[in-house]
């Protein structure tokens, strides 16, 4: 018996990491996977927060139009109207004396949830001297 290192052909004893290699793979797929997965809805979801704004910005402009009597049109219709014309759906609005709109409205997104856009148009707010 040689008491050398061990011949390249002679049978290897089964150590204790054997497969660790697949495990620490499978492992690192699956978090790509899940970070890709929220990267993903969290894009999706941005985008559907700038639809339901833009569509409330341009909804709430249309109705001030029609409220300073630019257009001659009732002022929240016109504004479910233009809402509805960008894929959203106009859910509130006040349309106050003074020619301001405010309008809110929703955008169905693949998500879940759907996102929600506010906005005002009309004149200034009146400042508060400081």
């Amino acid at each position: 018996m040689s008491s050398g290192p061990p011949s390249p052909h002679s049978p290897r004893r089964p150590s204790g990491e054997a497969g660790a290699g697949s495990i620490t793979v499978v492992i690192t797929v699956f978090v790509t996977l899940v970070l890709l997965g929220a990267t993903l809805a969290l894009g999706t979801s941005a985008t559907a927060a700038a639809r339901a704004a833009g569509a409330a910005d341009l909804a709430a402009l249309a109705a001030a139009d029609a409220a300073r009597g630019l257009v001659a049109a009732d002022p929240c219709a016109l504004a479910a109207q233009t809402a509805q014309r960008h894929g959203a759906t106009m859910t509130a609005c006040v349309a106050e004396g003074d020619g301001t709109v405010r309008v809110r409205t929703r955008y169905d997104s693949p998500l879940p949830w759907p996102a929600d856009g506010r906005s005002r148009a009309g004149p200034p707010a009146p400042s508060i001297p400081g």
